[in-house]
C-alpha cells in the first residue's frame, strides 16, 4: 500500500474522507462514479453508500454526461470543500515546516 496523505493521515481512512481525497487530488479532472470508486480504492457499494452525503453537503458536482455516462467533480464553489482544501493546506504548509526544522537541526548538528 503507498503512503498515506496528509488529509488521510488527519482525518483518517473513512471511505467518505477517501473519496474527498481522490477529489482533491485530482481536483481539476471529472470522473464517473466508478472511477471516482476505483481511484479512493473504496468499493462501488461503499460509494454509493456515502454518495448521497457528498452530494447533500455539495461536496461534489455533476460536471457533465456523456452519453449514458454522468461525470463529477469536487465542487471548489462549496464553502466546505474550500475549507477542506484550507485545512489540505496547512497540514503540507506544517509538514514541510517541520522537514524544514529537521534540517536546519542536522546542519547544527554537524558545525
Amino acid at each position: 500500500m503507498e503512503n498515506k496523505s496528509l488529509f488521510l493521515e488527519f482525518f483518517g481512512g473513512s471511505p467518505t474522507f477517501k473519496v474527498i481525497d481522490f477529489l482533491l487530488e485530482h481536483r481539476l479532472e471529472d470522473f464517473t462514479k466508478t472511477e471516482i470508486a476505483k481511484g479512493a480504492d473504496v468499493s462501488w457499494a461503499t460509494l454509493f453508500k456515502c454518495w448521497d452525503e457528498l452530494e447533500k453537503y455539495k461536496i461534489v458536482k455533476l460536471i457533465r454526461v456523456v452519453g449514458r455516462a454522468r461525470l463529477y467533480q469536487l465542487n471548489e464553489s462549496s464553502p466546505i470543500v474550500k475549507e477542506l482544501k484550507a485545512m489540505e493546506l496547512a497540514l503540507i504548509k506544517q509538514a514541510a515546516d517541520e522537514e524544514e526544522e529537521k534540517v536546519k537541526m542536522k546542519i547544527k548538528a554537524r558545525k
